[in-house]
């Protein structure tokens, strides 16, 4: 069994457990939590807690976790469009449909297992063997660029300069509308939906989450956009460009649900520039992936509309 031990702050209080709880452990849904809790696996003060305890503040709690069940990874002959490749990093241009690593209901056809079956061993183990060389991830409909840690030592300055945001992250998109401003930014915070947990939102008291904007070009009810992240938080240009009135064209969580382009299969979310500093040489490294044909396709169709 693994156990976490967690602390209630004083800005939680009147929180209801399982929905802190999903706020607090990364990958916890809301009704997996209240399994735990139905389960005596959640405890304050030797005391088990019920799922509707709400918090008063500065309790401690032991969350005791069910041991991961046992799935063995295999290799795939996946091809992988690899941008860039040596003994440290690996950049590759993620397609889109692809999941970025194995979970429930995916534990095969996903990158990882692509990388496994062509880097063998060497792939950073600081993730854990379901997440092995991957430093950040983009969703399964975004396609683009990802840097693969291809040891430990490389994995922690990726994750370093992530964290420091001198590894910058560009990307492109199709949006509904047309912004007012060529460029801008939108500084809202996020955190997981109060109801729906498999959505994030804009939550007063969440997570800071920074986007860059600039027109690329406008057309007849759309849009052409670039962002740049200063945070990285899940779906956060999705969630952004949908707070502004802008949703990305195609997306099935925050879009529209009736679209000219609603039936596309996934947002049309590119990410198309990465730069890094290389965790070895210290040399200063840009990468690019062009637009893949799904977005180019789009974008032919909206000139045709002019």
């Amino acid at each position: 069994m693994n156990e976490i031990y967690l602390t209630v702050t004083s800005d939680q209080t009147g929180k209801r457990i399982d929905s802190w709880l999903a706020e607090q452990i990364e990958g916890l849904t809301r009704s997996a939590a209240q399994n735990l809790l139905a389960n005596g696996a959640v405890c304050c003060n030797g005391h088990s807690l019920k799922k509707n305890y709400k918090l008063v503040g500065g309790e401690a709690i032991t969350v005791t976790l069910p041991e991961l069940r046992e799935v063995d990874l295999t290799p795939e002959d996946i091809p992988l469009d690899i941008i860039y490749e040596d003994a440290d990093i690996i950049v590759v241009n993620k397609p889109r449909g692809m999941v970025v690593h194995p979970a429930a209901g995916n534990w095969s056809g996903t990158l990882v297992n692509a990388l496994m079956f062509h880097c063998g061993d060497s792939l950073s183990g600081i993730n854990g063997e379901h997440r092995p060389g991957i430093v950040h991830r983009i969703d399964k409909d975004t396609s683009g660029l990802l840097v693969v840690a291809k040891n430990d030592a490389a994995h922690q300055s990726l994750a370093a300069q992530i964290a420091a945001h001198t590894a910058h992250r560009g990307y492109e998109a199709i949006v509904v509308g047309s912004p007012r401003l060529d460029e801008g930014t939108v500084d809202k915070p996020i955190a997981r939906h109060k109801t729906d947990r498999k959505k994030m939102a804009i939550v007063e008291g969440g997570r800071e989450a920074i986007t860059h904007y600039r027109v690329l070009k406008r057309y007849r009810g759309y849009t052409h956009m670039a962002f740049t992240l200063e945070t990285g938080r899940t779906h956060q240009i999705r969630v952004h460009m949908a707070s502004i009135g802008h949703p990305i064209i195609g997306d099935p969580v925050y879009g529209l649900k009736k679209d000219r382009f609603s039936d596309i299969g996934g947002q049309c979310l590119h990410a198309s520039h990465l730069t890094l500093t290389h965790p070895c040489t210290g040399e200063k490294m840009d990468f690019f992936a062009p637009l893949p044909a799904y977005f180019t396709d789009i974008l032919d169709k909206l000139e045709r509309m002019q």
